[in-house]
């Protein structure tokens, strides 16, 4: 395959990505990051910010700044470890619960883009995904 060929294979997945993130924000009203964001801590239930970017491979100032608007909203609570006042736990709020609860009653996020692809192509980009993302 010519580096012709590969650019614009990487060009597809950048369109889908922002395609599907943007679908996705508009369905849920939640940014795609800062939902699977309230995902890693619902399921941890409270965790570290370091727990977090190790979860989602994302940076430390990512991690902040998203935490932050989670916070302003009143989708989170951070607080210091007393113990190790560099780190901070993180936990939902019941507000974050409920917000959840009805994005997931109220929007069919398997509609519009996603819709387009069958379960077994759905499981073969997974296995796909997954590849690149070990590189």
């Amino acid at each position: 395959m010519e580096l012709r060929d590969v650019s614009r294979l990487l060009y597809q997945i950048k369109l889908a990505d922002q395609r599907v993130a943007t679908a996705f924000e508009t369905e849920t009203g939640f940014s795609l990051t800062r939902y699977e964001m309230l995902m890693v801590v619902g399921e941890k239930g409270v965790c570290s910010q370091s727990e977090i970017k190790d979860a989602m491979k994302i940076d430390n100032a990512a991690v902040t700044r998203h935490l932050k608007i989670l916070e302003d909203k009143g989708y989170v609570l951070r607080e210091r470890n007393t113990a190790n006042h560099r780190e901070v736990f993180v936990r939902l709020t019941d507000d974050a619960a409920h917000a959840l609860q009805t994005c997931e009653r109220n929007h069919d996020t398997s509609s519009h883009v996603m819709s387009v692809l069958s379960d077994d192509e759905m499981a073969q980009l997974s296995v796909l995904l997954k590849k690149l993302n070990q590189v």
